[in-house]
């Protein structure tokens, strides 16, 4: 069994269901964020925790293939302000 960079036992039937979760999440905000520009609406919004899930956890596929999310990520991520915080 794999450790986490954590040091602790990876748990591969967890790390599946919770892929498997979060994916559900995800098309609900891909059919979203196909009707409007960001989740909460017309004014920006931004979920700091899919960072995380494109960068150290490697998961960025969950967000690359759905094509609003992916959309969403790019325009908010891109932002000098969202830059400026990843510099911190």
């Amino acid at each position: 069994m794999f450790s986490s960079k954590l040091g602790f036992p990876r748990d591969e039937n967890l790390i599946k269901e919770s892929e498997e979760k979060l994916g559900k999440v995800l098309d609900i905000y891909e059919e979203r964020l196909s009707k409007s520009k960001y989740l909460a609406g017309d004014f920006f919004s931004h979920l700091p925790f899919t960072q995380y899930l494109v960068g150290p956890i490697g998961k960025e596929y969950m967000i690359s293939s759905r094509k609003h999310v992916s959309g969403w990520w790019n325009d908010i991520s891109s932002r000098p302000s969202w830059q400026k915080v990843l510099q911190l």
